[in-house]
């Protein structure tokens, strides 16, 4: 594509520099689909070795306070840890911060019900600190292999894995974690939402990330104040199907919501997800004390037992996944089960009829009312030809029917 610009001399018509960058970048990403790649023109730009050399030479001072304002968390409402991270540091940083970063925030989450973690924020990081991350959210009895890394500069691949040691505790396998996600989410932090989702480990909640890079590196073109920003590590996804990455696509989130409302989205679900356990056991309750087919009823008390509710996310879900399991192994789809809708007051003489019915309240004293009453549930009215037509939708108690 570049081959063909310069053949056709366009492109030494523009004079404007900022222009000329626009063009080459619209260029390259419609020729690569690829609109990672960008031609900038900086003529006040530094030197991108020098950028890189002032940041390993950060102080410890200067790392600790990097990181304070990159790290929040605090205990929400419902005791429900959240951790945002801004920036995700490196093996370099985190070996010689890490007891802080265990002390003063990890032991605060430890403890909660369930933990929220915010990405929102987080445009980027380094990629040593992603095993970090992962194994402090995967039980520590095995190791696993969660992503491989292409480094194209030096024509490298690298395993990650989990760690089989981690400085302090590890957040309870049994516990939910929930991931939030932006637009902007970018680079590292998508690799760990991706990870963290295709171990069905986290539920993402937000919007698709940005679809960036592990490492983009800006290099400047000859010794112009031209530079291409360009991705120059990939990641090789061993975590879910076919090589597919987030990489150009972005993580496309369990629950889609815009990113302003995705810790209010987040809370709910974990709101959903405590009341889990109580519902099954209600569930199981009513089936052992009232299921006329009793010999079904050991199967599903197993199946109940062993379902794997890690998917659920909304009320919708777990009513669609109970019924479709419970009608299986009872063979009877009149096993159903239905979410109970908030009941607004009743008007009118329909939802009167079955408020009242429901109830089986008292028949009124007086004529009127009980005309009204019997002209609600009773529709009576006589057809072409003769024919008597009786329509009632519901029987009402015996005692009722004989004062009427």
């Amino acid at each position: 594509a570049i081959q063909q610009v310069m053949k056709s001399r366009e492109i030494l018509g523009i004079s404007n520099p900022q222009t000329l960058a626009h063009v080459l970048t619209a260029g390259v990403q419609s020729s690569l689909n690829d609109p990672r790649l960008v031609i900038s023109y900086e003529p006040s730009t530094l030197d991108t070795s020098q950028q890189a050399s002032a940041f390993t030479n950060l102080t410890h001072k200067e790392l600790l306070v990097q990181l304070q304002q990159n790290i929040h968390h605090e205990v929400l409402e419902g005791d429900v840890g959240y951790l945002r991270v801004d920036d995700i540091p490196g093996q370099e940083e985190l070996s010689e911060l890490g007891g802080f970063l265990v002390d003063q925030v990890w032991k605060q989450l430890l403890s909660t019900s369930a933990l929220v973690l915010d990405l929102r924020h987080c445009t980027g990081g380094r990629v040593s600190g992603i095993p970090y991350v992962i194994s402090y959210l995967h039980p520590g009895n095995t190791v696993v292999h969660v992503d491989t890394i292409y480094d194209r500069p030096s024509n490298t691949t690298t395993e990650i894995w989990t760690l089989p040691k981690v400085l302090g505790e590890r957040y309870s396998a049994e516990k939910d974690v929930v991931v939030l996600t932006s637009g902007r989410t970018g680079g590292v932090a998508e690799d760990i939402a991706y990870i963290l989702k295709q171990m069905r480990r986290a539920i993402v909640v937000g919007e698709r990330t940005e679809g960036g890079a592990l490492d983009l590196q800006k290099l400047r073109i000859g010794q112009s104040n031209f530079f291409l920003t360009v991705p120059v590590s990939r990641s090789l996804g061993p975590l879910g199907g076919g090589g597919q990455t987030w990489e150009g696509s972005g993580v496309l989130p369990c629950v889609g919501t815009p990113a302003e409302h995705a810790l209010e989205k987040a809370l709910a679900i974990l709101t959903l997800r405590r009341a889990l356990p109580g519902v099954v056991l209600r569930l199981q309750e009513a089936l052992r004390d009232y299921y006329t087919l009793v010999d079904r009823v050991p199967a599903l008390l197993r199946h109940l037992a062993s379902m794997d509710f890690s998917a659920v996310v909304s009320e919708e879900d777990l009513v669609t996944k109970l019924n479709a399991g419970l009608q299986t192994v009872s063979e009877d789809p009149r096993l159903l089960v239905r979410a109970a809708a908030p009941r607004e007051p009743s008007s009118g003489p329909e939802a009167g009829t079955d408020d009242a019915l429901a109830a089986a309240p008292e028949v009124p004293s007086s004529e009127a009312a009980r005309e009204a009453l019997v002209d609600s549930v009773f529709q009576v009215s006589v057809l072409p030809g003769n024919v008597g037509y009786l329509r009632f939708d519901r029987f009402a108690d015996a005692s009722v029917i004989r004062t009427l």
